[in-house]
């Protein structure tokens, strides 16, 4: 494979950085550019000229690390396994928790060079405010590995302590020994331009003790009722309707692109079911499902890497590192709610193929959080994107059991009912404080509150649906 212009200039630097007395290298690059493959020709470059004896990669699931042992093994020719004759491993963050003193003691007997995928999940200057990952950097590789090189797409943590083995300048920003942004991928040919479609409704109705309160868009549901927005996304109709809209993108897609794929973003392993069986009655196919509950999780997401398989339907497990080209669209249906994972999620669609349509399509709520990181990603683009505003006619007819279908009111349908708690609050999903590995082994990091007990809400989408559209181009020139 033949590197890009700035993975060229990336390894140049670090490799110069390296044999000029720095031992430490950060290299910012937006997702779908191709970290991997730089990381991959640092270690070959060090590891045939004789400056390290042993390489050695951690990231953040084992997802990850397959995709990231298989592209290192591939460059440098020799095995990364851990097992004897090897000249290294790829491990998890995780499993740092586990490596005993005979591990550990390389990093004084021999020349090492540690790379660090997704660095943002390790936190951390000192051990006093460091998470269990970072303390082991702290305690074990800081200023005892040879030399170490850090990756990351998303260069900040929500909890805004420091991310472990970085400095930052006087505005608190991390300080990146290289930078690659978004919008000098898109000009490059290296990612695609992503469009973003933001789905809204104009009559939301919320019934509750006899009273009804009718909300004009998602926002002000939001906002001004006791419902949350994990449990706006229970609601049939908006899944219908957003899983329709983007079954409707892929196949224009396929149509030039015929092995296009799509991704949605669930909830919670039991949303992600309920999604699968409405996408089923939709496309007439059934869709692969992966989540830490389901069988061989990890082989079904390369069958479908390599397959022509339409829809992928994720709890967490395809977010952030995870290389499968082919997707093209994504529908955004999980709660969290964070910048840093909009964009580890809108990354997953924008990695090109080099090969017929290369358009990349991220269909979502209209949740206010969600729509300012958005905007925030066409900033990354200056004066290059444009929104409209489009009414969609009619709503859907969301009718998905009998039960549902028998709630007719003055011959409205009443669409869903769903459960409230007494808060109305979200409790986020903070990647500082709890990594996308352990949020696929343990079903209680997220919640999804279908059957709270404080109160029964009826919650109905009676309106149109609204789309607005935002759209980025390439900077010109």
């Amino acid at each position: 494979m033949k590197l890009r212009r700035w993975q060229r200039e990336a390894v140049s630097r670090c490799i110069s950085r390296f044999r000029n007395g720095q031992n430490h290298f950060l290299c910012l690059a937006t997702p779908g550019a191709g970290k991997t493959y730089m990381a991959s020709t640092v270690a070959k470059t060090l590891l045939e000229n004789g400056e390290v004896d042993f390489v050695f990669c951690f990231s953040p699931s084992l997802n990850v690390s397959l995709s990231f042992q298989s592209t290192l093994e591939s460059v440098l020719g020799v095995r990364l396994n851990g097992l004897l004759g090897a000249k290294g491993n790829v491990l998890t963050y995780q499993s740092m928790l586990n490596l005993g003193q005979s591990f550990w003691s390389l990093m004084k007997t021999h020349r090492t060079l540690i790379i660090f995928d997704e660095i943002h999940h390790c936190s951390g200057d000192h051990l006093g405010n460091a998470n269990a990952w970072g303390q082991k950097i702290i305690q074990h590789i800081q200023g005892k590995a040879t030399y170490s090189l850090a990756l990351t797409g998303t260069p900040w943590r929500s909890d805004r302590i420091p991310i472990a083995l970085t400095s930052y300048c006087r505005e608190g920003k991390v300080h990146c020994d290289y930078s690659y942004g978004l919008a000098q991928a898109i000009k490059d040919g290296v990612c695609r331009t992503p469009k973003i479609t933001v789905i809204d409704n104009e009559k939301i109705t919320v019934q509750n003790n006899g009273k009804e309160d009718v909300y004009g868009s998602i926002g002000d549901l939001l906002k001004s009722s006791r419902c949350t927005y994990q449990q706006l996304l229970e609601n049939l109709t908006l899944i219908r309707y957003l899983v329709e809209q983007s079954h409707k993108a892929l196949n224009t897609l396929r149509r030039v692109q015929p092995n296009a794929g799509g991704l949605i973003v669930a909830a919670s392993v039991e949303h992600a079911v309920l999604i699968a069986t409405i996408l089923e009655s939709i496309c007439g196919e059934s869709p692969t499902v992966v989540t830490y509950l389901h069988d061989e999780s990890q082989q079904a997401i390369q069958r479908f890497r390599d397959g022509q398989t339409r829809w992928i339907v994720s709890v967490g497990m395809i977010s952030e590192g995870t290389d499968i080209p082919r997707l093209q669209v994504c529908c955004h249906l999980t709660r969290v709610k964070t910048e840093l994972y909009f964009r580890q999620v809108l990354g997953r669609i924008l990695r090109v193929q080099n090969s017929g349509n290369e358009e990349a399509l991220l269909i979502m709520p209209a949740e206010p959080k969600l729509i300012e990181f958005a905007h925030r990603v066409a900033e990354d683009i200056p004066a290059a994107n444009t929104v409209s505003l489009k009414t969609m006619e009619g709503s859907l007819q969301p009718l998905l059991t009998d039960q549902v279908e028998a709630e007719t009111e003055s011959g409205t349908n009443k669409i869903d009912t769903i459960k409230s708690n007494d808060t109305g609050e979200d409790q986020e999903y903070q990647p500082g404080l709890l990594s996308l590995g352990e949020l696929e082994e343990d079903s209680t990091a997220l919640p999804f509150t279908t059957l709270a007990e404080a109160y029964e809400t009826t919650l109905g989408l009676f309106g149109r649906f609204r789309k607005r559209m935002i759209n980025f181009s390439p900077v010109i020139g």
